[in-house]
């Protein structure tokens, strides 16, 4: 789960780090190596290039991310592991490159990619949500998508931070927080990261990794895409397994890339996308995925010719005039592009969408269920159950913060028992919701997306399942980054990558950080 935007302050702390972080930054950008100008800012094409020129080696390549990490991330902490053996993968890779044929290495063979702590992995690394009850625990198996990841033939570099239990432990602890790495901050202001997936965007946004994974329960790939200015892709929801992920909610969990361009989200998409027998949603959900993959979509022109929905109640900016300018000079672009615009549409149920308490009592229950299951499937664990994981916070508080930050999502979801009359009646007004209202506006004005800047419809496209594709838009008035997110409908992906690559083509917002006050 994401936490709801704010626009953020900049405390004289926050100004030091800044400065601090000014000084590292001029290190970490001298990181290059002969023929290669720099991993700052290269993409998964710019690296595969340079190793068909033999300019580049994967050892090389992870030893600039493992530099780079060493140099920023004891400020930024978005990485909380890296990976022992990273390096002997990486040789791996350089072997496998040497004696396989032309064309026959997928896009992201020898690529390192940084993984949400909370995507399992059977090997040296720990695979804890960030809290320490889970650390020392021994997972059955690789997650589906780190198995599809490693037969692609990726580097798995470490764990991302989050914010702990995918900020579904306590409604006090701030967005990015988690007891074993500390606050990630937003490598652009120092400030608030935006979360789940805090980690996983802080450290492609400040070039500590190629690409990573993320995941999203509700805004947690789309609000930490859009606050670190980079690329986020939400899938439909089974598009991607969820098996060997630490859950909230399988109806609403999805695994998605987030990166610094639209091109590496999709072939990070293209990887990890497909059926996988231990989670029984992809079967069904596989139909969507087109023959030849998501790549082909990567088209420049993607934007002519679609009909974009525009909701006025996303567009509320305040005073913020800065925000509200670039926002609608970029719907002109998306109009000069080619694009259709069907303005000042309603979403019928949009008020009560986002007062009503259904997806908080329907969350709550799933939670308790599928993160019990989970406990009990691992090899070996200091808990086995919620109920554990409540006892470990309390008799380890001080580790875990508990009077600081408590743990009332817990508490709430311990205190369910199943589903009955109201966690039932949820789910069928989450149904009724999204029925009458998403897909209502979809279908009936045959649009191809709805755009809404930042990640505030992050809510309507968790309770439907449906896919969002957030692309870096600019900045506001208080220097905080956003996206510009396309939604669709289930299975859209294919339209959204088009419209967002020609989006993100015609603007090229996206720029690093740079530290400086």
């Amino acid at each position: 789960m994401a936490t709801k935007y704010s626009p953020l302050s900049f405390p004289v702390f926050s100004s030091l780090l800044l400065i601090l972080l000014a000084t590292i930054s001029s290190r970490a950008e001298a990181i290059k190596v002969h023929g290669f100008s720099s991993i700052k800012e290269a993409t998964v094409h710019d690296i595969q290039l340079a190793f068909k020129q033999n300019q580049l080696t994967s050892r090389k390549l992870v030893e600039l991310y493992l530099k780079q990490i060493s140099i920023l991330n004891p400020v930024l902490k978005g990485v909380l592991e890296v990976n022992p053996d990273a390096l002997y993968q990486a040789d791996k890779a350089d072997h496998e490159r040497k004696f396989k044929a032309p064309g026959s290495l997928s896009a992201l063979h020898g690529i390192p990619i940084l993984l949400k702590d909370n995507i399992a992995t059977k090997d040296k690394l720990n695979t804890t949500a960030g809290s320490y009850a889970l650390l020392g625990s021994v997972v059955p198996r690789d997650a589906g998508v780190v198995t599809k990841l490693r037969k692609a033939g990726a580097i798995i570099l470490g764990k991302a931070s989050l914010s702990e239990w995918s900020y579904w432990r306590s409604n006090a602890a701030p967005s990015g927080w988690n007891a074993r790495g500390g606050q990630g901050k937003n490598p652009y202001t120092l400030g608030d990261p935006c979360g789940s997936s805090s980690g996983s965007a802080i450290s492609v946004a400040a070039n500590m990794a190629a690409v990573s994974i993320g995941t999203e329960t509700d805004g947690s790939i789309l609000c930490p895409s859009s606050n670190n200015l980079v690329v986020g892709i939400k899938p439909t929801v089974g598009l991607t397994s969820r098996a060997g992920v630490i859950p909230i909610s399988e109806r609403q969990d999805s695994v998605g890339p987030i990166c610094r361009t639209v091109a590496d989200a999709v072939y990070v998409l293209d990887a990890i996308a497909g059926i996988d027998h231990n989670d029984n949603a992809t079967i069904q959900t596989s139909r969507y995925i087109p023959k030849g993959g998501y790549a082909q979509f990567l088209n420049s022109d993607g934007l002519r010719g679609k009909r974009l929905g525009i909701v006025r109640a996303f567009y509320n900016f305040g005073n913020d005039t800065i925000i509200s300018r670039t926002v609608e000079q970029h719907l002109k672009t998306l109009r000069q592009r080619g694009a259709i615009l069907v303005d000042n549409l309603e979403i019928a149920n949009i008020t009560e969408v986002y007062s009503s308490s259904s997806e908080d009592t329907a969350l709550s229950a799933e939670f308790k269920k599928y993160i019990n299951a989970y406990l009990k499937e691992l090899v070996s664990s200091p808990v086995r159950s919620l109920t554990d994981l409540i006892a470990f916070n309390k008799k380890n508080s001080k580790l875990e913060r508990l009077d600081t930050y408590g743990q009332d999502l817990f508490i709430t979801a311990e205190a369910t028992n199943g589903f009955g009359n109201a966690e039932k009646a949820a789910l069928k007004n989450l149904a009724k919701l999204t029925r009458e209202g998403f897909v209502t506006l979809m279908t009936k004005n045959k649009l191809d997306a709805l755009v809404t800047p930042r990640s505030d419809v992050s809510r309507i496209l968790a309770i439907g399942g449906f896919p969002g594709v957030i692309v870096p838009a600019g900045f506001d008035s208080h220097k905080v980054p956003f996206g510009l997110c396309f939604g669709g409908l289930k299975g859209s992906e294919p339209k959204l990558i088009e419209i967002a690559y020609g989006f993100e083509q015609a603007t090229k917002i996206r720029k690093p950080p740079t530290f400086k006050t």
